[in-house]
């Protein structure tokens, strides 16, 4: 039975739920198919404030790909080119390119693909008996070049070139020393936590948080800023809810942002 990748959508939250229980969640080719399609909607969606990933179950968050269809969809140099290019690769793109918070609520296994997918967003939060690495060199293939590129801006080549070449599965808390997590809690404790981190999201300025999230992005190719760039960097002046904003402060009172 293929996976499916289940939507939510709720008060500005996007719920994206990697469904294949009697796989723990392998991420299949149908599976990245949606998940980029469910993530290019969301990405233009202007209502939508936050994103949550997540495994179906308690179980794993993801446990790779699907190695069983491997035999099909990369039986040639053409069909894996287009299976790690135009299916993971184009579906992980898509997460680093929200402009809106990513949340990862990481319980279980996060392996392979579910490791590439919880590494594209910007905060992990993940269960004490997590465990997490990519042993596909006991599998003879190499992890491809466009779903390595968000590992290695998350963790550096350091620590990509240990988990690589050793395939060790690491726990939470070497996890967490290596870069790899934001925070580690209590395994009953993951979802509050993720959902708690969604809601502090959620009291801030709209459109700052998407301003944030530019600008590290920006910031991380290099390049030195133009004028008309830092100009722009001051947009927020203009803003209603900059207004409110510093109102809410001066009178002691919770900001009512609404995003313009």
């Amino acid at each position: 039975m293929p996976g499916d990748i289940l939507y939510h959508q709720d008060a500005g939250i996007a719920i994206l739920c990697l469904s294949n229980p009697d796989k723990l969640n392998a991420v299949d080719a149908d599976m990245w198919r949606k998940l980029r399609s469910h993530m290019s909607a969301i990405n233009t969606h202007p209502e939508i404030r936050c994103v949550v990933l997540r495994g179906a179950g308690d179980k794993a968050f993801a446990a790779g790909g699907d190695i069983e269809e491997f035999l099909t969809v990369r039986a040639t140099v053409e069909d894996a080119l287009h299976y790690h290019e135009n299916l993971v690769a184009a579906a992980l793109d898509s997460i680093r390119a929200c402009p809106v918070p990513t949340v990862a609520m990481i319980q279980g296994a996060c392996v392979g693909g579910g490791l590439e997918i919880a590494g594209c967003c910007d905060l992990r939060i993940a269960g004490e008996s997590s465990r997490f690495g990519a042993p596909i060199n006991k599998l003879g293939f190499s992890m491809y070049p466009g779903e390595m590129a968000g590992l290695l801006a998350l963790v550096g080549p350091a620590v990509l070139l240990e988990i690589l070449p050793e395939g060790r599965i690491l726990g939470a808390r070497e996890a967490l020393a290596k870069g790899l997590l934001t925070r580690v809690v209590d395994d009953e404790e993951v979802e509050k936590e993720a959902m708690a981190t969604v809601a502090r999201i959620l009291k801030g300025a709209p459109l700052v948080a998407r301003w944030h999230k530019q600008w590290v992005h920006r910031l991380m190719t290099g390049q030195p800023l133009t004028t008309k760039e830092k100009n722009s960097a001051f947009d927020f002046l203009a803003t209603d809810d900059y207004q409110e904003g510093l109102d809410a402060f001066l009178n002691k009172r919770t900001p009512q942002f609404k995003g313009r």
